[in-house]
């Protein structure tokens, strides 16, 4: 692997998984000598990464990580709708019914207990997309999709620690695969619309969650000062 390659792959896979947050300060003189590369591999990585809308430049020698509020994850989801409900009718449509129907299956015996199972269905939610890929043939709409999907690693992190809509996500990617193999072109498309409207809405909810828990952090830490001033 070049050192370009193994930096960016690195630094993805860190951005994505949340172990570098946003906001966090990528200097090109501490990452080269994290990721022993030197400058220019690095900045290559960078480029790609600045590319892909993942860090964006403070200065000349400063990358930042960057953040996933609201408005970017309504953005990505607007166009992961038009992209992913078309991907299904089309692959309700070209597809080998047989190999969604073993999808179908393995949704239906999917397991979320743990990490560790709730790591596997990640990792058949790869494989469906991969398929869903392959049956589409359309490298224009996997490009796109790869685009996104970049993103979408990120705020799925979101959902990971909500069961409920983990167990929600199993059941309607159940019946996308369900209509693909039964070749239902328009049930493929409206089980996706309903799939990513779930999906985002629960996402939208954690984010304000979150939001109201650091205000009432702040708001706890701010109140006995304010009482002493009284």
């Amino acid at each position: 692997m070049r050192a370009s390659d193994h930096a960016y792959t690195t630094l993805l896979d860190e951005i994505q998984s949340g172990t570098l947050a946003p906001g966090t300060v990528l200097a090109e003189p501490a990452q080269s000598a994290r990721l022993g590369v030197s400058r220019t591999p690095l900045r290559a990585a960078l480029a790609r990464l600045a590319a892909d809308g993942l860090v964006a430049q403070a200065s000349p020698r400063v990358t930042v990580v960057t953040g996933v509020d609201a408005a970017d994850i309504r953005a990505l989801f607007e166009i992961r709708r038009a992209l992913e409900e078309t991907q299904a009718r089309l692959a309700a449509e070209r597809a080998d019914a047989a190999v969604f129907a073993a999808f179908a299956a393995d949704f239906d015996h999917a397991r979320l207990e743990g990490d560790e199972g709730r790591d596997a269905y990640y990792a058949l939610i790869a494989r469906f997309d991969a398929a869903l890929d392959a049956a589409v043939g359309n490298d224009y709409l996997v490009a796109a999709l790869r685009t996104v999907r970049t993103h979408l690693v990120r705020v799925r992190r979101l959902a990971r620690d909500k069961p409920e809509r983990l167990a929600a996500s199993v059941a309607e990617h159940r019946v996308i695969a369900d209509a693909i193999a039964r070749r239902d072109a328009d049930l493929a498309a409206h089980a996706t619309h309903v799939h990513l409207h779930n999906a985002l809405t629960s996402i939208l909810a954690s984010l304000a969650a979150d939001a109201a828990s650091a205000d009432a952090s702040v708001g706890e830490h701010a109140h006995p000062a304010h009482q002493g001033a009284a």
